[in-house]
């Protein structure tokens, strides 16, 4: 029964840091001129942008490689914490047009890195 339960938490962490490095990924490839003005547009340094490469990159690549899982899977709380603050805030009470939550993806995000908080990384990881 161990075993399921490890090959799970890997599946969980793969889904989680997977899917969200394309997010950094494509902020290394177009920039991160959109966040840049959301938080000029809240009153702070647009330098601060810079941190989603931490919380889409570097905590994906340590959540998925289960190097130091809990701190990655923390990171990417705080990162979507972040954009639903910044981005996302109106939406806290809409439908999408396809009917579903319109923070559904983010929600996906956030409570997947909860989850992984509280699972740990399992058996299958780098060892720290």
């Amino acid at each position: 029964m161990l075993e399921n339960a490890d090959l799970g938490k890997l599946i969980l962490r793969l889904t989680l840091g997977g899917l969200m490095l394309f997010h950094g990924i494509a902020k290394l490839l177009h920039g991160t001129g959109f966040i840049e003005g959301e938080l000029a547009s809240h009153g702070l340094p647009t330098f601060l942008a810079y941190g989603v490469f931490i919380g889409e990159l570097l905590a994906p690549l340590m959540v998925v490689l289960g190097y130091q899982t809990r701190i990655g899977a923390l990171l990417i709380v705080f990162n979507m914490l972040v954009a639903i603050a910044l981005v996302h805030g109106h939406q806290l009470l809409s439908l999408g047009s396809n009917g579903g939550w319109a923070l559904e993806l983010q929600a996906f995000f956030l409570f997947t890195a909860v989850a992984v908080i509280f699972l740990g990384p399992g058996r299958y990881k780098l060892k720290n």
